[in-house]
């Protein structure tokens, strides 16, 4: 952990290269070209749903075909089963082999795993344009019931990586024994219910499960869909199941099934406190190499590791048109790398065979500079999303009643955020592809409140700051110029930011520029720069004022919340209200009444048709630019894993993705397809992965 105090020195120095960069793009070296070259015609492959046009036999990698020769494996058809997941490449068939090399920040990066190489495994996802859901590991869907029953059809015959059978048993497993066990989910998670009501389960076969709800649902597709709570195991394992667990395996470590003494020893004997924390880490994709898991690629190095790494599944469900097993590529390895600049050094380099995670928008000039040197190609994936960069406020902090209290004053905030010169930081960090703003996404979404909150309270007029910061109180200032708490002890009022280290966007070089802009309306700002893990556990903790960020996936208002208002109790933005959200009002802090307000709209939009959904999801937005509990800073760019490179010798690398942690990006290429070109890169990787 660092604490930061800002030095003009290095602002200064840092808006010195951003000026040089800026004189290198305008040279005609890139940028002029780069608008068309780098951000392309959006394109992404397809789930094929016509059964009638599946392939009729399969094919599998020359490895699996080895071990089925000698015996160790069933032969594809039977590893994959009847109804395959079929997926049509972006651009065409690919060929087995090689490795996919990426880099990674560390244990507490498992996002970056989960984007790259989960499939995803959720029962349904989004088609490449992130609107609409489409069958994934369901088969298929079907609402029932006026939106109170949703009817999931699995694929016959499908397994888990160790053979055993993927069936509606295992959905029956996470409902009774994870869902609704207090001890492993003592909060039940709010997408299982509606209008505070909760669902339930039914197993009607073999491979169909309904799920059931009091009122209608009609958006449990999206749900289903999104990286939520039901988003599928590899992601919420490690927390509440998401949807279905493997029973076979995890039977051995639960109470219900051997009893409460052996699974407390059990949890003991291997240094965990309780058998919850045993458990949640045995059904971890990315901690846990004896895990069965539905995902193509499947961790035989966990994340813990200097190198995680990930191998083909041999009973994966995925398959391409020609009915090849997918995945393409044999092995992911991940390095991991020791800071920031480290890691652009090494994809500057061409070490790295596709990554968008942690590359840094201001070195694109050096990334196009080293283009054929590195064998790469550059690409540019803007988000729709209106924060490359936001500010949260912690409207649950609670250890400086003179912080909070400002925190609780509209004007306070308002007058922050007018404090900010965003086209200087445009200009400066974002190399002027980004676009200064409040937190609203882009005018194509269905959400959008309207065009005067692009900008509302996001504008620079620090005379206006000025003026509201002396009308609400802090009119006294100490001579140094900085404004003076009001509680009479003569200190400045001084606020402190966390930023996180080594990350896709500099956010601790922004917020010293901020810190500056924010001095000349007399507020006194500290940077503490810290480690990811140990930044999840302050926000957890209730512990940081503010947080420096971005709010990617909000273009997904209902599925991807966290950034819209405090969801559960690791929202940075305040805690104890997300805790409060989460139990009902049972546990945590009551929230200030604008964002009641704005829990009880997002609440409802779930059961309410269409129509009405979308003007609660305007009403949201609206309120969210006007009360900048959040402030926005720029966005509709590519700097939250939109700069992306990849090398010229992979194939099925679209022009230009949807970018979007909803929709996981890259899943939504379906890096399955991915497969390299050239013989030399193809060669068969050895696998450890044994039936």
């Amino acid at each position: 952990m660092r604490n930061r105090c800002i030095k003009r020195g290095r602002w200064t120095r840092t808006a010195l290269m951003a000026g040089l960069i800026l004189v290198f793009l305008a040279a005609g070296s890139a940028w002029g070209q780069a608008g068309g070259a780098l951000i392309g015609k959006q394109e992404g492959p397809e789930v094929v749903t016509d059964e009638s046009t599946w392939p009729k036999t399969l094919n599998e990698a020359p490895q699996l075909a080895e071990l089925v020769k000698q015996g160790k494996l069933p032969p594809v058809a039977e590893r994959v089963g009847q109804d395959p997941l079929v997926i049509k490449p972006v651009h065409e068939v690919g060929k087995y082999g090689g490795i996919w090399r990426r880099g990674f920040s560390g244990p507490a990066d498992f996002w970056n795993g989960i984007r790259c190489c989960t499939g995803p495994d959720g029962m349904l996802y989004w088609e490449n344009t992130g609107n609409d859901p489409t069958p994934n590991i369901a088969k298929s869907w079907e609402v029932q019931d006026e939106g109170r029953t949703t009817i999931l059809k699995l694929r016959r015959g499908m397994k888990w990586s160790d053979g055993n059978p993927f069936t509606a048993d295992d959905f029956v497993f996470w409902y009774k024994h994870i869902l609704n066990n207090e001890e492993h989910t003592p909060t039940f998670p709010s997408y299982y219910t509606i209008n505070g009501k909760r669902g339930s389960l039914e197993k009607i076969d073999d491979y169909t499960v309904a799920l059931k709800f009091p009122d209608p649902y009609y958006l449990l597709p999206d749900v289903l869909a999104g990286a939520t709570q039901l988003g599928g195991q590899a992601y919420r394992g490690q927390y509440d199941g998401g949807l279905y667990a493997p029973a076979h395996y995890l039977k051995q470590f639960h109470p219900d099934f051997i009893g409460q003494e052996v699974a407390d020893k059990m949890a003991k004997d291997q240094g965990y406190e309780k058998w919850v924390n045993l458990f949640k880490t045995k059904n971890s994709w990315h901690l846990n190499p004896d895990l069965p898991v539905i995902t193509p690629w499947k961790t035989v190095s966990p994340i813990s590791d200097p190198t995680w790494v990930l191998e083909r599944n041999p009973y994966s469900v995925f398959v391409d048109t020609a009915g090849n097993q997918l995945p393409y590529i044999d092995k992911v390895v991940l390095t991991v790398f020791e800071n920031i600049e480290v890691h652009n050094l090494r994809a500057i380099a061409g070490e790295y065979d596709y990554q968008a995670r942690h590359v840094d928008i201001q070195k694109i000039p050096v990334f196009l500079e080293n283009e054929d040197k590195g064998g790469y190609k550059l690409y540019l994936d803007p988000g729709d999303y209106g924060g490359d960069m936001i500010i949260k406020f912690n409207m649950s902090y609670n250890e400086d009643a003179e912080i909070r209290k400002w925190f609780h004053q509209r004007d306070f905030r308002r007058a922050l955020s007018l404090g900010i010169d965003r086209e200087q930081i445009n200009e400066t960090f974002w190399l002027g592809v980004g676009t200064p703003r409040s937190v609203v996404p882009a005018a194509n979404n269905l959400y959008y409140p309207g065009e005067k909150y692009d900008t509302l309270w996001a504008t620079h007029d620090p005379g206006k700051a000025n003026e509201m910061l002396d009308a609400i109180g802090l009119d006294k200032k100490g001579a140094d110029g900085f404004r003076l708490r009001t509680d009479g002890s003569g200190k400045a009022l001084t606020l402190e930011v966390v930023t996180w280290s080594g990350q896709f966007v500099q956010y601790t070089q922004i917020m010293e520029a901020v810190s500056e802009m924010w001095n000349k309306i007399g507020i006194k700002l500290t940077i503490k720069e810290v480690e990811r893990g140990f930044g999840i556990q302050l926000a957890t903790t209730n512990a940081l004022q503010m947080w420096a960020w971005n709010n990617d996936g909000s273009e997904h208002m209902f599925t991807f919340p966290v950034h819209v208002f405090p969801f559960d109790q690791r929202s940075a933005n305040g805690a104890l209200n997300g805790m409060w959200f989460q139990t009902n009002g049972q546990a945590g802090e009551e929230p200030l009444p604008f964002i009641k307000d704005i829990m009880a709209k997002w609440r409802k939009a779930f059961g309410v048709p269409r129509e009405e959904r979308i003007q609660l999801g305007k009403e949201i937005w609206a309120t969210a630019a006007d009360e900048v509990h959040i402030i926005g800073v720029i966005g509709l760019g590519p700097a939250a894993m939109g700069v992306r490179v990849a090398k010229t010798d992979l194939g099925n690398i679209p022009s230009r993705q949807y970018n979007s942690p909803d929709a996981r990006t890259p899943s939504i290429s379906r890096p399955v397809t991915f497969f390299w070109k050239s013989e030399e890169n193809r060669q068969p990787q050895k696998l450890s992965i044994q039936p």
